[in-house]
């Protein structure tokens, strides 16, 4: 089940040939949905603009529970590019998980931990950055670490890595574990001829649904977790 993935080396850093090809897909895939979506705005929405504005009223539902709707508005962007971001990387490697030599070529990003938590470290990063630009930089300290009492700092300071490693390692779990047990059911299913086709074919259809719902959950976890670090960071203690 194990591949091994192709690395290229660079300025003495090693970097994954197919999580940068995979990434970059989702990327594409995401900017093509939404361009083709939107290239004909009307007032009252139609087809495929029906499709983006239920995503965004989805967001909007996401982000208006932890975060005030004042506050919220500025994040839509953002929970709106991440929830369609995860959703579809989380989808990539379901219909095709593909090798080529021996080496890894297809495979969902988020079924890779690295991918996870420079996905999670930068959300972290970001949510750092929006409460100093909201807040200043004494008032976020003093917010986020000092109130209401000043003794659990060293365990506000110790959940910011717990924080960051939740979220990737929930993301990557579910997606890694759902592409594996795919790829044992395939095998198993190519294993004895026709009779195993005939068990392996049904089980394949049927987890291969059970790992769409998975993934959609995953991303909306994803996001709503993104929005809640938001809201801890953006929002003063009352």
């Amino acid at each position: 089940m194990e591949h091994k993935a192709p690395i290229i080396h660079l300025f003495g850093l090693g970097f994954n040939v197919t999580n940068m090809i995979t990434v970059l897909a989702a990327c594409l895939i995401v900017f093509l949905v939404v361009f083709f979506c939107t290239r004909k705005l009307a007032i009252k929405p139609i087809g495929a603009q029906n499709f983006i504005e239920w995503i965004v009223d989805f967001v909007r539902t996401i982000i208006s529970g932890p975060i005030s709707r004042k506050e919220g508005e500025k994040f839509q962007l953002l929970g709106f590019t991440l929830l369609l971001f995860v959703f579809v990387s989380n989808m990539m490697g379901l219909p095709l998980m593909l090798t080529i030599g021996g080496y890894q070529a297809w495979k969902s990003p988020t079924a890779d931990p690295i991918v996870c938590l420079s996905l999670a470290l930068m959300v972290v990063l970001l949510t750092h950055f929006f409460g100093v630009q909201e807040q200043g930089f004494k008032n976020y300290f003093l917010n986020s670490y000092i109130k209401p009492v000043s003794f659990l700092l060293p365990i506000k300071i110790l959940e910011e890595f717990t924080n960051t490693l939740t979220l990737a390692l929930r993301l990557y779990g579910n997606v890694y574990a759902g592409e594996i047990l795919l790829g044992l059911i395939a095998s198993f299913g190519q294993s004895h001829g026709i009779l195993t086709w005939i068990i392996g074919i049904p089980l394949e259809m049927v987890w291969q649904g059970f790992s769409i719902f998975i993934g959609s959950i995953q991303a909306f976890v994803f996001t709503t977790l993104t929005m809640v670090y938001m809201a801890h960071k953006v929002q003063a203690e009352e």
